[in-house]
């Protein structure tokens, strides 16, 4: 199988999938706005990296994932997590820091993880989930339980030695597991293309572990949606791994403190000009979904994140009694004292 970045959107998703891709990616981006906006009140505890304009590709693996299939995610997270159908309360609270978050408040915007969602975690160390869901992959194959795996990761990671050695164990192994790398150009303030000895930094290299070169448009929900279908499908009827290179675009800078001056106008105008939402709404329309029903789902998504930022706004502070829970093995530091 390959699939090239010039692959057209796929003509055979059906309306309700149509509707549901679109519901997501606009939950996802209010989610993200308001978080941004929760970190200019000062509200937001210690950093965070928002993935505006990188929708797609968490909503068109979510869609077509199994609810008992494992997502590993980034520190960039947020999208993946709650695409799984984690609270979207509970995460913003785990922003805030508050005592009612996903982690109570100890895990923060880089380590939001639901295991009832399959959602197994934000890693903040680059490379360091592959070996991770390759091991979680294996425990599939082994209880023969027809589980995914599905690691999404930066294009920085594919310089990370972790990335290689996940690879060629999947590959030898027949994981079922399926690498997706959002590639987004920059890995933190770095252009990728500057550090590294082929053009597109996953799809190149895929050869080299006997795998198909997969590059696709990852701000195009349909063709993120196929392609998940494809290497979902593969991965649980037995075929082994597959390495998908994603091209995307971060609308803002690596964290919340970066300006992202370094990128050309030019580029950036570009690619806005590709938002996933904005190109996904007209596809809506061509294809008889009426213009009330796109606004219901819009006003849905605001209403959904005001909820939850409601919610979140109640909490209490997270309590020093709550933060060394799951902890330490006897449920506090007490013994070290």
């Amino acid at each position: 199988m390959s699939t090239q970045v010039e692959k057209p959107a796929t003509a055979d998703v059906d309306r309700p999938t149509r509707l549901r891709l679109y519901q997501l990616m606009v939950e996802l981006r209010n989610f993200e706005q308001r978080a941004y906006e929760l970190f200019l009140e000062n509200l937001v505890r210690g950093t965070s990296h928002l993935a505006l304009g990188q929708e797609a590709i968490a909503a068109g693996y979510a869609v077509a994932m199994r609810p008992d299939d494992y997502t590993f995610c980034t520190y960039r997270g947020h999208n993946h997590t709650l695409a799984r159908g984690a609270s979207m309360a509970a995460a913003m609270a785990e922003l805030l820091g508050r005592g009612n978050g996903m982690l109570h408040g100890k895990g923060g915007s880089m380590h939001l993880t639901d295991v009832t969602h399959g959602a197994m975690g934000s890693y903040a160390i680059v490379g360091a989930h592959l070996p991770i869901a390759a091991g979680a992959a294996w425990s599939a194959q082994v209880r023969a339980s027809g589980q995914v795996a599905v690691c999404f990761f930066g294009d920085g990671t594919t310089n990370i030695g972790a990335f290689h050695e996940a690879l060629n164990l999947a590959v030898v192994w027949k994981l079922p597991v399926v690498f997706v790398c959002e590639n987004n150009l920059y890995m933190e303030y770095t252009p990728i293309d500057s550090v590294t000895a082929v053009k597109h930094p996953a799809a190149d290299r895929a050869s080299a572990y006997g795998l198909e070169s997969i590059l696709v448009d990852g701000n195009d929900a349909d063709v993120m949606y196929d392609i998940a279908r494809q290497t979902i499908g593969k991965a649980r009827a037995g075929g082994g791994p597959s390495l998908v290179e994603a091209l995307t675009y971060r609308h803002g800078g690596h964290s919340r403190a970066d300006p992202a001056k370094y990128r050309p106008e030019a580029e950036v105008r570009e690619w806005m000009a590709r938002d996933p939402i904005k190109r996904y709404r007209p596809r809506l329309l061509e294809a008889a979904v009426d213009e009330s029903e796109i606004r219901d789902i819009e006003t849905r998504a605001r209403q959904k994140v005001d909820a939850a930022t409601e919610e979140a706004r109640k909490g209490a502070p997270a309590t020093v009694d709550e933060i060394e829970r799951q902890v330490w093995s006897d449920g506090s530091a007490r013994w070290r004292n």
